[in-house]
């Protein structure tokens, strides 16, 4: 016979297991992912790559050299050479520049014309790797060093959890053994 305790535990067990995998999927994609792969993570901050790309999507870039760059594919790049400030933007063109390097003619999905300067190679972070909608929220919430905290104490917690786990399923078990250790004792 099931009681409402027990379907209530369970319930809740499976609240708490399916909260601590989105967890972990969110920080392994986000953070785990990106830095095994050699990329890195970047917010969509604008509008300019809606729909496919919407504000608050997390975009990972894997960077790559100019010449491998295509048209249609999605890039990061800096507005300036050596400054933080990034976007990531289509590429709708290549041209080379009278000095024979290769620029990039990019535009937003979301824009009507082509964005102002061409990008050079130094400019280039990468290309899209891959996008995940909405995480890009949680990302820009986070430094580098808190995302890095963030991943030890989800570990930390799941470590924790799974150590109460086993040690709650052994006392169930040896709760339910004993009354069966007490009857074949008692037939003795």
């Amino acid at each position: 016979m099931v009681t409402v305790r027990s379907s209530t535990a369970f319930v809740t067990q499976v609240l708490v297991w399916a909260v601590l995998l989105l967890v972990c999927g969110l920080l392994v994609v986000g953070v785990l992912l990106p830095r095994v792969g050699g990329a890195t993570p970047y917010t969509v901050l604008t509008g300019s790559m809606s729909p496919h790309y919407p504000p608050g999507t997390l975009v990972v870039s894997r960077p790559l050299d100019v010449d491998d760059v295509r048209v249609g594919d999605v890039v990061t790049y800096q507005l300036r050479s050596g400054e933080a400030v990034t976007v990531t933007h289509r590429v709708i063109a290549t041209r080379l520049r009278p000095d024979g390097q290769r620029e990039l003619i990019t535009q937003g999905d979301a824009n009507s014309v082509p964005d102002a300067a061409p990008v050079a190679g130094v400019q280039l972070r990468g290309r899209l790797w891959y996008a995940v909608p909405h995480l890009g929220r949680v990302n820009a919430l986070l430094s580098g060093h808190q995302r890095q905290l963030a991943v030890y104490a989800v570990a930390g917690g799941l470590s924790l959890y799974a150590g109460a786990m086993f040690t709650a399923a052994g006392r169930e078990r040896r709760r339910r053994a004993s009354p069966v250790r007490s009857r074949q004792h008692a037939a003795a």
